[in-house]
């Protein structure tokens, strides 16, 4: 299967690369240099991990996201919002990482639950902690209780092997283990799909990557994304595609500032474009999506800053150590903030938290007595 670009194609798609360029250029350029860039880099993880299940057809909202997240949910999570905290940690993952780390064969096996199986004890082993927990733990076997302890042991296993003669079992020694089900064993394909090989399909993808370098950042990503939703990699995680080209615009050096938010443009692109057959069209639906999604991101950093500037006029003058300025950094960085997440951050008490949120005057957002949220609309 091809995926390059023909001349005629690369003319069609101008105008839209051209915006998308600007608009991408244009919002790491501003929050590079804005005070409130680390709140919205960690604000921009909550709303890309909503958007992700919203272009998958499903429903998670934000405020149930940040509670599961701070582990204070209101109600029992969901499966949707399990797997949008998922896509949470893998943004976070993919950011704290190094910039060419998620396109690389370590990184998409840390990213993704289908590869590297098995592999994982191996890696564990060749670890130096392993080896000395190994170790720890040989050292407590000769402990003062080792010699109780096996005494113990042993009349156990004969108390065991008594019972099963005298219930017509076979001895615990002698049972052997059944293997494990395999995929291949499963002919109701109840566990997975032999003719789906992910690995096959992620090397395929894969080698999209070359390609992709040799274009300009901002087409090569959505050549990425182009190829992921075709080839399709994985069944159970495919919102890591647009987790992955996030990531491709970082290790080109195009959005250094924070990990950008494709979904949260793409779900306000119709969806007869997105999965439209022809892929001229698919090609400048993704790109209108990076404008989009820049677009998106000025207007929420115009509305940061702003805030952070009123929160400011409120704390000025205040002594050096009021927590004040803290606040408004946490308040910033999360779509919606409550009293019992503002103590635990702070560690004050909860009437504390609302002594703080009173004066540095930030709106409520859910309109009840009890059990209120702030945040920045």
């Amino acid at each position: 299967m091809r995926y390059d670009i023909d001349g005629v194609m690369l003319q069609a798609l101008l105008p839209a690369f051209a915006a998308a360029e600007d608009a991408v250029a244009r919002l790491d350029e501003r929050v590079l240099r804005s005070p409130v860039g680390g709140g919205f880099a960690e604000r921009s993880h909550f709303f890309d991990a909503a958007g992700a299940l919203w272009v998958a057809g499903e429903l998670v909202h934000v405020e149930d996201l940040v509670l599961h997240d701070a582990h204070m949910d209101s109600r029992a999570p969901s499966h949707e919002l399990t797997i949008a905290h998922s896509v949470l940690r893998a943004r976070r993952r993919i950011w704290t990482g190094e910039p060419s780390w998620a396109l690389g064969a370590p990184g998409l096996a840390a990213l993704t639950a289908t590869l590297g199986e098995g592999e994982g004890d191996a890696r564990e082993a060749k670890r130096p902690e392993a080896a000395a927990e190994a170790d720890e733990e040989g050292e407590d076997e000769d402990g003062p209780l080792a010699a109780e302890m096996a005494e113990i042991d042993a009349i156990l296993a004969r108390s065991q092997k008594l019972i099963d003669i005298h219930t017509g079992k076979a001895p615990a020694s002698e049972q052997v283990a059944a293997p494990p089900a395999r995929r291949n064993e499963d002919p109701l394909g109840l566990l997975g799909d032999d003719e789906w090989d992910e690995e096959q399909r992620l090397a395929e993808w894969r080698s999209v990557l070359p390609l992709a370098d040799s274009l300009p950042p901002v087409l090569g990503a959505v050549i990425l994304f182009e190829a992921w939703e075709r080839i399709e990699p994985l069944r159970r995680q495919h919102w890591l595609g647009g987790l992955l080209i996030a990531g491709h615009l970082r290790a080109r050096g195009k959005v250094a500032s924070h990990l950008f938010s494709f979904y949260g443009g793409l779900k306000l692109v119709r969806h007869e474009r997105r999965r439209a057959r022809d892929r001229a069209t698919r090609l400048q639906a993704f790109l209108e999506a990076m404008h989009l999604g820049a677009t998106a991101g000025l207007k929420e950093l115009d509305r940061l800053t702003l805030a952070r500037t009123q929160m400011e006029l409120r704390f000025r003058g205040r002594r050096s150590n009021s927590s004040l300025p803290e606040l408004a950094d946490f308040i910033l960085s999360r779509p919606m903030v409550s009293a019992a997440m503002i103590a635990r951050h702070l560690r004050i008490t909860p009437r504390g938290a609302l002594n703080l949120v009173n004066e540095i005057g930030i709106r409520e957002i859910t309109g009840r007595g009890r059990y209120r949220a702030w945040g920045i609309i």
